[in-house]
Formats: C-alpha cells, structure tokens, sequence
C-alpha cells in the first residue's frame, strides 16, 4: 500500500508521546470552557482582554453583517475591499501611529506573506531563535539568506550585523531584523528599544509580530511598538481582540509593494466586511479600558507569588506564564490531573519548544480572579510537588 508514511509518522507521534487530537469545545469565555459535558477553569485562551461575547462587539458584528454581508466575495484587488476594510484599517494607523495598514486572513498567512516578499535576493533575514513557525516558514521559502539568532541576545544579532555588512557589497545590505513582540510559547518580551537601536544603527528594517502583544501592551494596547518606532508590525485579531484575521501595518512604500507583489495578499479573499466592522469595536474597547490590562498584570503577579519554589516559571511580565515540565509524559501526566481537579491547560511538547522542555502553557486573561489564581495555583504546587 502506498502512503504507508502516514500511518508510522502517525505510530511514532504516539510513541513519543507528541501525539495531537482535537478537542470540540461545547462553549467558551476567557474564563471558562465546556469540553465532552464538563466545565472547566480555562487556562489556555488567548482571549486575553476578555472580550469574547461582548456585547457591543456582537452588536458591531450583526450591524456589519447586515450592511457589507458576511463575505467579502473577492480578494481586495477585485471587489473584495470594502468601507469596513477601509474603515478598519484606517482606525489601525491612527492607533499604531503608522501610514499604512493592509488586512490579512490570519497571522500565519500575514507572517508567511511579509517574510516572502520582503525575503529578495538581495536581503538578509535575521530571526530571534524562538520566532514563530510561520516567520521561520516564510523566511525559508523565500530568496534571501537566512540567519537566527540566540533568544533575545541583541549582541550576537549586532555581530552578525556587522560581519554581514563586512562581507557584502554596498548593494545587498537589505537587513531586516525579524522578532516577536511577547513569544508566544514563553511569555517573555523582545528587547524591544534595544533591536531598534541596533536596526538604526545597521540600517535594517524591524519587523515585530505582535500578535500577543496587541492589545495587552501599552496605556492604550499599541502593542511592543507603544514607545517605541518599529518599521512594521504584524498582529492578529483573534487573540486579545476576540474577532478573526490579522493586519500589517507599515510605510506606503511596503504597502504597495504587497498589494503588487504578495501572493497571499493578491489572491486571498478578503476578510469577512462583518468582522472587520467587529475588530473596529474590538479596538475602540481595548483602546479606552485599561482597567483590563492592569487586572492581567495583577493576577500575574498573584500566580507567580503563589506558586512554590519547586515550580519552574520562566519569569513574564505578559498575559502568558511557562511552567516547563521536562518530558512529554510527564507534562502530559500533570495535565491530566489538573484536568481531574476542573483546570483545563494544554500541554506544549516538540517540536513548538525544545526537547525536553515540554510545558504548561498558563494564560491569564482580565475574566480571571483572584480566586481563580489561587486555586490554580494551589493545584499546580500539588501536583508537581
């Protein structure tokens, strides 16, 4: 029988215990999750405002849908650009303070786009070590050289820079300096002002992908780029701002470039005009409560207090805390029996983190309370202990 790889690929994945199987949730909020009947504490949403089933965004969804549809119908360069389009992304560059923003159907297709076409012959890549898999993805399928530096260390990136430019003539010096704003699987932020420096200083272009940083980061959720100037920034919808879909924002020169030149982009149909006019209020919301921003940074800093001593937390000032276990069995034995005890966590194992670092991947989000965080962590010193 042909085919027979997928069936031992399959085997091995099992084996290793790195196996992955859907769970179909009955309902969800940013703090609770209803999976085969039970309900649980979730800890695993990147809803991180709490702004699923907003009222007022439910209701800028309804009147969207009434007055564009539910589909664009086309790619943005046919008939698929809507006012909600227009609209959306025009509230984009007033809040991140940029000339241009262009909309995409998801982050991974953004990340994998932008890497692409920025990723010419005459280009260097430079990617933090712990970049998504879609910046890695797109990076490696385009044409420029590729070099990944060690986490956040910004004086390996400035040598490198510098041993590039050594090494190539005045013409193919097109660096671009590619890091997430908050990573995704640790919690830790880029350092931020300092890879901006050394954009500057190297002439390169900073591309940050903020998708868990949006929202969360900031007095008014600007994202990594709040006090800082980043050349472009890429972001998603469906994390803090509880719709769908994701945006680059960028100069007018790159933003021509892309709707000329991004596959992605060009042959994509348009996001749905109904959630564009939703991702409006999403962001109107998370713009003016910071009341939300701060309740995270609280409870954080009740978790980590709580927690005991033998349990290992990679330190975060984010929405997102690790607690890396060590081996896939063990992780998933200890997710297991949090689930016993009402905490639904996901176990991350390889390849999304190193071997032998498999985690809990602890998400707080502004619907938790103090009294969630404490049992949450009380269950956590048990059952590690």
């Amino acid at each position: 029988m042909t085919f027979e790889f997928l069936k031992h690929d399959i085997k091995q994945q099992k084996a290793r215990a790195r196996y992955r199987a859907r769970q179909c949730v009955a309902e969800q909020s940013g703090r609770e999750v209803t999976i085969n009947g039970k309900q649980y504490l979730n800890f695993s949403s990147n809803d991180y405002l709490g702004l699923n089933h907003h009222r007022e965004i439910n209701k800028a969804l309804q009147e969207g849908a009434e007055r564009f549809g539910t589909c664009a119908s086309g790619s943005s360069l046919i008939t698929g650009y809507s006012y909600a389009h227009q609209s959306l992304e025009n509230d984009i560059c007033e809040w991140l303070n940029k000339p241009k923003c262009l909309l995409f159907a998801s982050g991974f297709s953004a990340n994998t786009a932008m890497m692409q076409v920025l990723g010419n012959k005459t280009c260097h890549i430079y990617l933090d070590k712990l970049s998504h898999a879609s910046l890695i993805d797109g990076a490696l399928a385009s044409d420029a050289k590729i070099k990944r530096f060690l986490h956040n260390d910004t004086a390996q990136l400035s040598r490198l820079l510098s041993k590039s430019q050594t090494n190539t003539s005045a013409e193919e010096t097109n660096n671009i300096i590619v890091s997430e704003g908050v990573f995704s699987m640790d919690g830790d932020q880029a350092k931020v002002s300092s890879l901006a420096q050394i954009a500057k200083q190297h002439q390169a272009m900073l591309y940050l992908d903020d998708a868990h940083s949006i929202g969360v980061v900031g007095e008014k959720g600007q994202g990594s780029s709040a006090n800082t100037e980043v050349d472009v920034v890429m972001a998603t919808f469906g994390k803090a701002l509880a719709t769908s879909g994701a945006f680059v924002a960028c100069d007018e020169s790159l933003a021509d470039y892309l709707i000329n030149f991004s596959r992605h982009y060009v042959y994509s149909t348009a996001i749905s005009p109904a959630l564009a006019w939703a991702t409006k209020k999403s962001i109107e919301l998370a713009q003016k409560e910071h009341w939300r921003r701060i309740k995270i940074q609280e409870l954080s800093l009740l978790l980590m207090s709580k927690l005991s001593n033998k349990v290992k937390l990679i330190q975060s000032a984010s929405s997102i805390h690790a607690i890396v276990i060590g081996d896939e069995t063990s992780t998933l034995n200890v997710c297991q029996k949090l689930r016993e005890k009402g905490i639904w966590l996901t176990a991350i194992r390889p390849p999304t983190v190193p071997i032998n670092s498999s985690r809990l991947r602890v998400t707080i989000t502004s619907s938790h309370n103090a009294k969630d965080i404490n049992y949450l962590a009380n269950c956590i010193n048990e059952v590690i202990a």
